[in-house]
């Protein structure tokens, strides 16, 4: 037997134990992102359904920096070309975030948790892990590029293939680039901040290249994969010749990762770690939860300011990217209320922040999660600390951060539009009891049903993809009201209805003291 052979013994049974595990998080990932990609034929093709007004719109958006910032320039003026640059752009990004996780998750995490030194006691290659954990990303990139070309072959099979590939690809090309971090970190959670972080820099280079230039051609969004995707131009002369760039790229990562995985032990690092202090301003369970959690806070803190600087920046165009179209205004005001336009476009730029921070919510709950299955919960929990104590620390951040972000988030968009602080202000903190009823609903999941803790995720996701999508396909709202911002007023530009407001967070009480009464009763997981 070759010693390539060798090394990828086991490859087959880990990729299997690899889509058994994420059997019910990759089905969700695939579908929210090719489904988000194929409703944009209904949604845009209801706008804008004469050729003059497709036309008339992709000269607007190219001549505006700020949407080409956002959502990069507009090549072509079909309804293909319309739906490739108003969703190519973020289910790239949608990709490369999924891809990231499989990649994670498969790799450095089962070497955290230390079920990857118990399978490599068997029969397993070297190199079988990693090998799974691309074979898990591959098969779900697949699916989104089998999603997104079926949903779009209408408008042109070869537009729709090129678009499928290149969200694909950039799928696999973060999943590679992933791998690469994993090999350099010792934790799972650094990982998957350092591959982030990565991914948020490739997304910023775009935006200021695509700022700068309406042709796609800076030098800036060349060296981003986010621009790489987008310059594959479907449905506008398609540069099949950039899909060979991305998969150079992504191949060339991958061997880089497999060199890599072949010169260090399995649980180590080529970055050293420094072991934090035992004393101190450690010496307290929420002190431990807040050096474990800053990362992700500040983090976060900063996307949502930047964020808000930018999207108050074109608060002023919400009217030119509306124009005359009623169907436009009337999706905008489903979404923002009907006290105005611009209002309008505020209340929902701000309930966009508010379920992406959702997401940050959720993540920071089932923190507590990945401490208890990595055993690392164990060792505070034998000395004086008990099992609520513990858990506050890490609530607290995670409920006190989203409201951080969200007040964050706030004040950039005041300092971009430039008035209506108190209004503004008042609509992103008034987010916060939905956000914080999903993440008591985290806190229940994994208080009650360690195992099912997981599900937290996919709660949120839909949530945000009833936000995102519903309003566009003019969803019932008794569908939209399945999420819990559903229920809040459209703020700023309603009145003020402090009934939905209180229930939440009655409701989102309710779930914590539920699952924290349910953590005292249930023994401590460790896998």
């Amino acid at each position: 037997m070759s010693t390539l052979a060798v090394q990828l013994t086991g490859t087959g049974a880990l990729a299997r134990l690899a889509l058994r595990r994420d059997r019910l998080m990759m089905p969700i990932w695939v579908v929210v992102t090719g489904g988000l990609v194929a409703s944009g034929v209904g949604s845009l093709g209801g706008l804008y359904a004469t050729e003059a007004q497709r036309a008339e719109l992709a000269a607007s958006m190219t001549a505006n920096s700020s949407m080409r910032s956002l959502y990069g320039p507009v090549f072509g003026d079909s309804l293909g070309g319309l739906v490739a640059w108003r969703f190519g752009t973020f289910a790239a990004v949608l990709a490369a975030v999924m891809s990231l996780i499989i990649v994670v998750r498969h790799t450095r995490e089962e070497e955290e948790t230390g079920r990857q030194e118990l399978l490599s006691s068997a029969v397993v290659g070297r190199r079988a892990p990693l090998t799974a954990a691309f074979l898990a990303a591959l098969v779900a990139n697949t699916g989104v590029a089998l999603l997104i070309t079926a949903g779009l072959a209408g408008q042109g099979v070869g537009g729709a293939l090129a678009l499928g590939l290149a969200v694909g690809g950039t799928g696999m090309l973060f999943a590679t680039a992933a791998a690469i971090v994993a090999q350099l970190t010792e934790s799972a959670r650094l990982a998957k901040g350092l591959a982030s972080a990565v991914l948020g820099l490739a997304f910023v280079l775009r935006a200021a290249g695509d700022a700068g230039s309406a042709s796609g051609s800076s030098a800036l969004t060349w060296l981003s994969p986010i621009g790489w995707a987008e310059n594959v131009r479907a449905f506008a002369g398609e540069r099949w010749w950039v899909l060979l760039l991305i998969a150079a790229v992504a191949l060339v990562q991958a061997a880089v990762a497999y060199e890599l995985a072949g010169r260090r032990d399995v649980g180590m690092s080529f970055l050293p770690t420094r072991p934090g202090p035992a004393e101190g301003r450690l010496g307290t369970a929420g002190a431990l939860a807040w050096q474990l959690q800053r990362g992700t806070v500040l983090g976060w803190s900063l996307g949502f300011l930047l964020g808000g600087l930018v999207f108050g920046g074109i608060v002023e165009g919400a009217a030119d990217i509306v124009g005359d179209n009623e169907q436009a205004r009337e999706i905008f005001e489903r979404m923002g209320g009907q006290s105005g336009l611009t209002d309008a476009f505020l209340a929902t730029m701000v309930g966009m922040f508010g379920m992406i921070a959702a997401l940050y919510a959720v993540g920071s709950v089932l923190r507590l999660h990945g401490e208890e299955t990595s055993q690392r919960a164990e060792p505070v929990l034998a000395i004086a600390v008990g099992r609520v104590r513990w858990a506050a620390g890490h609530l607290v951040i995670a409920f006190g951060g989203a409201a951080l972000i969200m007040l964050l988030a706030g004040l950039g968009l005041y300092v971009s539009y430039g008035r209506d602080l108190g209004p503004i202000l008042g609509a992103s903190l008034a987010q916060l009891p939905a956000i914080w009823t999903l993440a008591g609903l985290a806190v229940l999941l994994w208080g009650a049903f360690p195992r099912a803790a997981v599900a937290g995720w996919g709660v949120g996701g839909l949530c945000l993809a009833l936000g995102w999508i519903g309003p566009a396909l003019d969803l019932p709202q008794a569908v939209l009201n399945v999420s819990p911002f559903g229920h809040l007023p459209k703020l700023p530009g309603q009145e003020m209805a402090w009934g939905p407001v209180w229930t939440l967070t009655a409701v989102a009480a309710a779930l914590v003291a539920t699952g924290l009464w349910r953590l005292r009763e249930r023994d401590i997981t460790t896998s």
